[in-house]
């Protein structure tokens, strides 16, 4: 697959989620709380997770309708904890996909309400009325939602968030760094792959290897992610540089050095290309290059 086709397919697909994104994330919600989701997920971000549940579900010819309530349920975990993150409580900062924060635009505790109802909102997309044409079988519905609530809990996302906040002015080896980031940030980029392969069907084989590739790229989105936290500027990247630094927080460039967060990143790219090949589905090109454009990405 060129890059001009890739870009063609992923251009379609981000107008997709957009507009189902719109669709459920609805702007009359009580005293303005609307307003303050929509704000915090629409029009911005990468929209990788959506990206990845959709080119998995398209590699196993899954269910359309399925995968793309998947991939909006994944991005509104997403931002749900952007907007968490971001409270002065947590790392305090002001500054998200190139506009202010949401708590900083419509006050902490509307911020507070945004995640938190984003975070249910998640959960209600992925299990529509029987009746709606594009509903899954309940079935599918219960292991999408499954593997969402483990990748967003202890043992992903609000673990690694947990270390991460515990972490702050303490040295970290690099196991327990990469402990801390397959939960915090590895977990649901992860999730994103398997909840688009288990839209279709798959050999033991196949699991096995997307479980591999999604945790190659979910790791090398992190260190990649330390990487341009120090060689870029916040117009670039649309939030605050060098935070992880100001903060004293542990990061695959404090403890390798940028040369060798720049190896690990290349070493955990080819994993996620390995994995592709030993899965054995007969078209991963849509994978392949979403693994290329992690690590090569400026911001």
């Amino acid at each position: 697959m060129s890059p001009a086709d890739f870009d063609a397919w992923s251009q379609a697909e981000l107008q997709r989620v957009e507009t189902a994104l719109d669709h459920h994330v609805c702007g009359d919600a009580p005293a303005g709380l609307g307003l303050a989701m929509r704000y915090g997920v629409l029009d911005g971000g990468k929209r990788l997770r959506p990206l990845l549940v959709l080119a998995t579900a398209a590699a196993v010819q899954g269910h359309e309708g399925a995968a793309l309530r998947a991939a909006c349920a994944v991005e509104l975990i997403h931002a749900y904890s952007l907007i968490h993150d971001d409270l002065p409580c947590m790392d305090n900062d002001v500054l998200r996909r190139g506009k202010p924060t949401v708590h900083v635009q419509f006050g902490e505790a509307q911020a507070m309400l945004a995640g938190d109802a984003m975070q249910a909102l998640a959960f209600d997309v992925l299990t529509p009325d029987e009746h709606e044409a594009d509903a899954p079988p309940a079935a599918l519905q219960a292991r999408l939602c499954r593997l969402l609530a483990r990748a967003s809990g202890v043992q992903g996302m609000a673990g690694g968030q947990a270390i991460d906040l515990a972490s702050v002015g303490r040295p970290l080896d690099e196991p327990a760094l990469q402990d801390m980031h397959r939960r915090k940030t590895g977990a649901l980029l992860q999730a994103s792959v398997l909840m688009g392969a288990v839209c279709g069907t798959v050999s033991p084989q196949a699991w096995q290897a997307l479980a591999d590739y999604g945790s190659a790229i979910g790791l090398a989105f992190q260190v990649v992610d330390d990487i341009l936290d120090v060689t870029q500027a916040s117009d670039v990247l649309g939030k605050t540089a060098g935070k992880d630094a100001d903060h004293n927080k542990p990061t695959y460039v404090s403890l390798l050095g940028l040369a060798g967060a720049r190896d690990r990143a290349a070493s955990l790219h080819a994993q996620a290309q390995a994995a592709l090949q030993r899965s054995a589905l007969n078209d991963t090109a849509l994978l392949a290059q979403l693994a290329d454009r992690v690590v090569d990405r400026t911001s």
